[in-house]
């Protein structure tokens, strides 16, 4: 993270928030806790898979809840193979991106904070995929056009620019 100076308030409030309390990493924390979520690349890195959330209803990167589990490049792999069913990924380097996003109340379940901690996954040469009850659909998207689609979340048009630099693909 340290590559990206203009993230460095990010990145103190994610540690503050670490430091806060021994359950950030619960989900029974009530303020908000961690999760863990990945950039699906594919194996030569020109897409990236996403998933159409079913309870958000938006176009996201697949990731979950840490549930206990502070290893959150583990969580996100986990979370990455339940969620698209893709064989045979693998967790490239350190953390990739950060981001603090609220969840709106559902059910019995209050308003709170996601501290979303984002690793790059690489697919291998079998790239396919399966829907399962968490997303209504699933697509493998050209980073260039993540980069450029306004309709989608601005934390993922973040990452697919920081990919496309990191890449060296063109925009």
């Amino acid at each position: 993270m340290s590559r990206h100076l203009e993230e460095a308030d990010a990145v103190s409030m994610f540690t503050d928030f670490l430091n806060s309390h021994p359950a950030t990493f619960e989900r029974t924390h009530s303020p908000g806790h961690f999760t863990g979520s990945a950039w699906l690349v594919s194996a030569d890195g020109a897409r990236v898979l996403l998933m159409h959330h079913r309870k958000l209803d938006r176009w996201l990167q697949p990731g979950g809840h840490a549930d206990g589990d502070a290893d959150l490049a583990r969580v996100a792999l986990r979370e990455a193979q339940e969620e698209t069913g893709v064989v045979d990924l693998r967790v490239e380097g350190d953390i990739f991106d950060i981001d603090r996003h609220r969840i709106p109340a559902r059910g019995d379940e209050a308003e709170h904070w996601h501290y979303d901690v984002r690793y790059v996954a690489r697919a291998g040469a079998d790239d396919r995929f399966v829907i399962n009850e968490e997303s209504r659909a699933l697509a493998w998207r050209s980073v260039a056009y993540v980069a450029a689609d306004s309709s989608l979340d601005s934390s993922l048009r973040r990452m697919a620019h920081k990919w496309l630099v990191r890449s060296g693909l063109s925009v």
